[in-house]
């Protein structure tokens, strides 16, 4: 203990003599073209060193999800690093602009809104209720967490499913005197595997669509299958891995009931609306235009304060987003040679296992929204891109599961059990979650490629 002690100190102060090295450089490369006017290949090649310094550190800090010494989160060092890269002249301010994709900005903030018009109404609550209530054996509840947390995840993002549903599968299964670790694992990993099928099953995805303009009915039916059986997957190692929560026939107890707070005329209209979105993204509508319209039409209501909803909007994600746009745009601008991407084409991505195993790598290396945003460079030098996209999609968003860290959906699941006293401990995550991943991405790699 008292070595660690010693060392966070030194951990601290290392990590805040790096970040102003960073921001030094990103100065110098500001200031050179001006002290260096008569030659601007030197300011030129000062910009491109702040760039890749910035990108690098940006990525490091983003993986991390800190910045020791400092309390900052993912959004800050995101908007941190875009401010770093217009004010080193890596990317100019109009550029920084255009960089950032509105279409999924708002595909995002109309998901948003329409999950917490849902969870407000306690249509989750509901739902949950319901599913459980009809689950009377171990392996049956398992099944249902599963379904239930998969099924919501494939229209709506993730990670909002997985701040609803945790918190409710908890009071549930410790009410019923069972051990809550296998059923929150389920909520984690079905999210994420159900995610895969649709456009807006998960940021990473979003983004992809927006991208790509795959339409959602093409996106669906070829990533849908992945998904359904990813989900059977989920379910069978869970139940394999955790053989005393789930051995024997015994019936659970009837369920007590639990209270469940809601509005049922909230909750029909939060819920027509959501069905006529889910419409709308199959019939066509481009799906930001769509979650957006019906996001703002559900705040026209008098039973609820519009402020309650912006509550639940997770604003800082929005941000990252904006950052994450700008520096890798500044990257790009900046480093991204012809000579560059004639050398990552070399490495074969238009082969479908290539492709995953690149994409899976990297997902858990950075995360998988930004290894998204990495990848969209080479994807253009490909011929077959909706494939390319398909792959990426299905490869970042099932890596997730490897390990804990492996997506902001797994994270929240944990830290919400930490705070009710229940450990998830990585060892638990990974006994499951890593070989999940590997059957998974094996799935959707033959899928997608035979």
């Amino acid at each position: 203990m008292r070595h660690s002690s010693k060392r966070s100190p030194w951990l601290a102060a290392s990590s805040i003599f790096l970040v102003g090295l960073v921001v030094v450089i990103a100065v110098a490369a500001a200031l050179a073209p001006g002290l260096l006017a008569a030659d601007d290949r030197f300011g030129w090649e000062g910009r491109s060193v702040a760039a890749g310094v910035i990108f690098v550190g940006s990525y490091i800090a983003l993986a991390i999800g800190r910045i020791p010494g400092l309390s900052i989160d993912r959004a800050g060092i995101a908007l941190v690093g875009a401010g770093l890269m217009v004010a080193s002249g890596a990317l100019p301010l109009e550029d920084a602009y255009k960089a950032i994709d509105l279409d999924t900005i708002t595909l995002l903030l109309g998901m948003m809104i329409v999950v917490a018009s849902l969870r407000i109404s306690g249509f989750f609550s509901v739902a949950n209720s319901w599913a459980m209530a009809h689950a009377n054996r171990p392996l049956a509840l398992l099944g249902a967490v599963v379904a239930t947390s998969g099924f919501f995840s494939a229209f709506l993002v993730n990670d909002a499913i997985c701040l609803v549903l945790t918190p409710l599968v908890l009071e549930l299964t410790v009410a019923l005197g069972r051990r809550p670790v296998p059923y929150l694992l389920a909520v984690a990993m079905a999210s994420n595997v159900g995610s895969t099928a649709t456009i807006t099953g998960n940021p990473q995805n979003i983004m992809i669509g927006s991208f790509s303009h795959i339409p959602y009915t093409k996106f669906a039916f070829a990533l849908g299958p992945v998904a359904l059986a990813g989900l059977i997957v989920t379910v069978a190692l869970i139940a394999i891995l955790h053989r005393a929560e789930f051995a024997g026939t015994a019936l659970l107890e009837a369920p007590p009931s639990l209270k469940v707070n809601s509005n049922r005329v909230l909750m029909i209209r939060a819920l027509l609306a959501t069905l006529v979105m889910i419409a709308l993204f199959f019939a066509g509508v481009v799906p930001a235009k769509a979650a957006i319209i019906i996001g703002g039409l559900l705040l026209l209501t008098r039973r609820m304060k519009s402020r309650r909803v912006y509550e639940e909007i997770d604003w800082s994600l929005l941000l990252m987003f904006a950052g994450l746009f700008i520096i890798v745009a500044g990257a790009q601008h900046a480093l991204l040679s012809p000579d560059i991407v004639a050398a990552v084409g070399r490495l074969h991505l238009d082969q479908v296992p290539v492709l995953t195993t690149v994409t899976a790598l990297l997902s858990n290396l950075v995360s998988n929204v930004p290894a998204v945003l990495m990848l969209r460079p080479f994807v253009d030098a490909l011929k077959d891109h909706d494939t390319a996209w398909l792959v990426i999609a299905m490869a970042s968003t099932l890596a997730g599961n490897f390990t804990v860290l492996g997506s902001i959906a797994n994270l929240i699941v944990v830290q919400r059990a930490a705070a009710s006293g229940v450990t998830i401990s990585f060892w638990d995550y990974f006994r499951v979650g890593a070989p999940l991943t590997i059957i998974t991405l094996a799935i959707g790699t033959l899928w997608l490629w035979l």
